[in-house]
């Protein structure tokens, strides 16, 4: 009703009040939305009218939440308790089944027009040809491959359940473009559907046709029966099509090396089409060996965060891409921008951000020369520590094929730990760190070199590499032991320079010195059993306050009940590996590690001199009385405003 225009004056103003008193029905309950998510929605984003732009994304918004989360209320009788998205063909059917439906065919984004621009024509063709995807047994083995099948991301599974329970006849043949004529029925051409799904199969014999080392019009049933099964005697058929034996067993090997299909990769719009026909041609086509092993399924890219359209012009030819931006730059930003599934946003921002991390790790490579590594420090076995677990976290993210995952490890997550190392060496007023920093950047060039081979095999040779770094060993080992032991102190020295920097802008100060108070011994074995009581499953103060008071070593918890608490709340803030890894490594001397790693660390960033006392220490200065306080790998820190140890 278009009030605003004078138009339908006639309707009365109780007509209008009792419309706008009308009160929806709620058939849809959806988490984070109320009982009419668009009276809300309208309110919170100050929508005024149906000419807003903004009601369009407000329509987006509770449509894609009510689809993927919301659950049919109990007003919906038979269907209640089940969400959007699974009961929305139920309750078509329903409607169907009960005659208070129709179908309706429209275009709705006439003209339809192809790749090519031309207009696409659909015509109603009697006497055609289908696949019969509704055959029960059929189906059945089809369920039977997508069960022994590996799906990436697994979530998506249940769309291929779904999508081949309700597949029925499809048509395979059509009678103009280009194609293959049907055998049996010469006027039809064979779909590309029909038979493109299986193209793998066609890809090991086309190079021999291309190649004309045999006849593409001589390929027999007898010849596909011989290379895709293994049936009649190759002598005898290569007799009639005009090529030799030693030719058709190279064929039939090839195709036995390259089958089954190890994966398949695509995107998420061909899996109630392509993907799903891929798997049920080729069950009915092969034997169980050759099924398919593996789909593996991506999302779209978008440009700028929007769906690439010609009518919108965001379109970039991929030619004209790589010249822009290089090979290398474009694929680690499709890849790195998003998961399996997830939507890929290519941006110029991003490309440049990826673009200035490659010429700064190439930079890197070509000043960095090969040098004796020496004597370990602790930092150096960290460093090597954690590159270690570096290599192991990037081998996991692949074998899961998660690429943005396995990026972000080997090109920003690995940063700040190296920043961490140059700063610890340069305390130390250290120069011989060159053949180390050589090895770990050898080793994530090496990690590299799947994601952006062109790059990473110019930086392998800038590091003096004469091999091809696709060639050479993945590095899942750095030939070092992980040290559990420099693991350890160099989280307890981070989060210590962590504490005093925010101690420090807390209050303010510039201090003369900085005291380390660390926990006296009893609570060391305290939190050894805590941490024990922790990886064990039990987190109960109480139970664990009397075991502790039960053991004479511990049982000075009476003098300080709430340590277990604070102690407690201390562990179950650490990842799970750096517990286990406390618990292998046992007490360590806490005092002995800060003031040997830590004074010139202090000195490099603070520039005053740090003095370290064990709480148990009766020589201690302590005016503030803080070392009470200290825990295990939670020492007391007190900043002074002079150097002095008395005011």
């Amino acid at each position: 009703l278009d009030c605003k225009s004078g138009k339908n004056k006639s309707i009365t103003s109780d007509l209008l009040k009792n419309i706008q008193n009308i009160e929806p029905i709620t058939m849809i309950k959806t988490e984070g939305l109320g009982d009419i998510p668009a009276k809300d929605i309208v309110e919170r984003m100050g929508i005024s009218d149906q000419d807003d732009p903004k009601l369009e994304d407000a329509t987006k918004e509770i449509y894609s939440k009510e689809f993927y989360e919301g659950i049919l209320a109990d007003n919906t009788k038979q269907f209640a308790g089940k969400k959007i998205s699974e009961a929305k063909d139920e309750i078509k059917e329903w409607i169907t089944e009960i005659e208070s439906a129709d179908i309706l065919l429209e275009l709705t984004n006439t003209p339809v027009k192809c790749r090519c621009g031309a207009e696409c024509v659909v015509k109603l063709l009697s006497n055609q040809w289908f696949l019969d995807y509704s055959n029960k047994d059929w189906k059945q083995k089809t369920h039977g491959c997508f069960e022994g099948m590996n799906i990436l991301p697994n979530e998506i599974r249940s769309e291929f359940d779904k999508v081949l329970d309700w597949l029925r006849e499809r048509a395979c043949a059509r009678q103009h473009g280009l194609g293959t004529k049907v055998p049996w029925d010469k006027e039809w051409l064979v779909e590309s559907l029909a038979d493109s799904v299986i193209y793998m199969a066609f890809y090991i014999i086309s190079k021999y046709v291309n190649k004309k080392e045999i006849n593409g019009n001589d390929l027999t049933d007898e010849f596909f029966d011989y290379i895709f099964y293994g049936k009649k005697d190759s002598g005898e058929i290569a007799n009639k099509i005009n090529t030799t034996k030693e030719k058709l067993e190279e064929i039939r090997n090839e195709f036995s090396y390259f089958y089954p299909v190890d994966s398949r990769h695509s995107g998420r719009d061909l899996v109630p089409n392509h993907l799903t026909f891929f798997v049920l041609n080729h069950v009915a086509l092969f034997p169980e060996e050759n099924w398919p092993q593996e789909i593996v399924v991506n999302g779209s890219v978008l440009m700028g965060g929007k769906k690439m359209s010609k009518s919108m012009g965001n379109i970039i030819p991929l030619r004209e891409a790589v010249r822009k931006y290089g090979a290398d730059p474009i694929r680690l930003t499709i890849l790195i921008s998003a998961e399996l599934l997830q939507d890929a946003d290519f941006n110029v921002e991003a490309i440049n951000g990826i673009k200035n991390k490659l010429e700064s790790m190439h930079e890197s490579c070509a000043k960095i020369k090969s040098e004796e590594i020496p004597e370990l420090e602790p930092e150096d076995k960290w460093i090597f520590s954690v590159l270690q677990n570096l290599a192991s976290n990037v081998s996991q993210s692949m074998d899961k094929i998660r690429f943005r995952e396995a990026l972000h490890h080997i090109l920003y997550d690995f940063d700040s730990e190296l920043q961490w190392y140059f700063k610890r060496a340069k305390s130390k007023q250290r120069t011989n760190i060159s053949g180390i920093l050589h090895k770990i950047l050898s080793s994530r060039v090496l990690m590299l070199s799947p994601f952006a081979p062109h790059i990473a095999e110019e930086m392998w040779e800038k590091l003096g590499n004469s091999e091809l770094a696709s060639k050479s060993e993945w590095p899942s080992s750095v030939g070092i032991e992980i040290d559990s032991k420099s693991i350890q102190t160099e989280t307890l020295l981070k989060s210590i320079i962590d504490d005093i920097n925010n101690i420090l802008k807390v209050t303010k100060i510039s201090p003369k010195k900085i005291i380390i108070y660390t926990a006296e011994q009893w609570k060391s074995k305290a939190y050894n059993s805590i941490l024990k009581n922790v990886l064990d499953g039990q987190t109960n103060v109480g139970t664990i306050i009397k075991s502790l008071i039960a053991d004479k070593e511990t049982e000075s918890i009476k003098k300080d009940p709430d340590f277990v608490k604070k102690t407690l709340n201390d562990i179950l803030s650490e990842p799970a590996e750096l517990r286990k890894g406390r618990m292998n490594i046992g007490q360590v001397d806490e005092r002995e590690i800060i003031s040997s790693e830590l004074s010139s660390l202090v000195k490099s960033d603070y520039n005053v001199e740090l003095d370290v006392f064990s709480e148990s220490d009766s020589k201690k200065y302590d005016p503030k009385n803080k070392a009470k306080t200290a825990r295990p790998f939670k020492p007391a820190i007190l900043c002074l405003l002079y150097t002095s140890p008395s005011p």
